[in-house]
């Protein structure tokens, strides 16, 4: 697996970035949307984000139009839905492809992670969560129908920070 930190990425407002920004903390990377039935997980994204920053944890969103057309909205339209509806203060990263031939280098990188079933592979709809560590390793990867505030997901997330 090539090295997280050193892959090009762009933030909503076109910045460039990388994960190196976050080098040495926790992170929890979502495809995220706007217009999807599991939008509501933003109030729990967001609720890991204050309980457990000050730890060295940080969710990270990556807003996606793959599925459902789901996330149509400009990245000026994004920011102000997030923070309107949510009060989201994770950072937020440029629309992006999670699969296909557009595929996003993080995502070719993080979807040869396995779940807990011991599948890798396609990205299954929104809201699909990744673990990394704060080495830089992926530590886990929860679909999308995991709530933020799964226990599974708390115990992963605990287990990497310091206490």
């Amino acid at each position: 697996m090539a090295n997280l930190y050193d892959i090009p990425l762009r933030t909503l407002t076109g910045e460039p970035a990388t994960l190196a920004d976050h080098q040495g903390r926790a992170l929890l990377i979502v495809n995220v949307a706007s217009k999807c039935g599991l939008t509501p997980q933003y109030e729990g994204l967001e609720r890991l984000q204050k309980r457990y920053a000050d730890r060295g944890f940080t969710v990270l969103g990556f807003p996606c139009n793959q599925f459902g057309g789901q996330e149509p909205g400009t990245a000026e339209e994004i920011e102000t839905f997030c923070s309107t509806t949510y009060g989201v203060s994770f950072p937020l990263y440029a629309k992006a492809d999670v699969n296909g031939d557009g595929q996003q280098p993080l995502y070719a990188e993080l979807t040869r992670t396995v779940d807990a079933d011991g599948e890798a592979g396609p990205i299954q709809w929104n809201f699909e969560k990744f673990l990394i560590g704060p080495d830089g390793t992926v530590a886990g990867r929860f679909r999308p129908r995991t709530e933020p505030e799964a226990a599974e997901l708390i115990a992963a997330i605990e287990g990497l920070l310091p206490h």
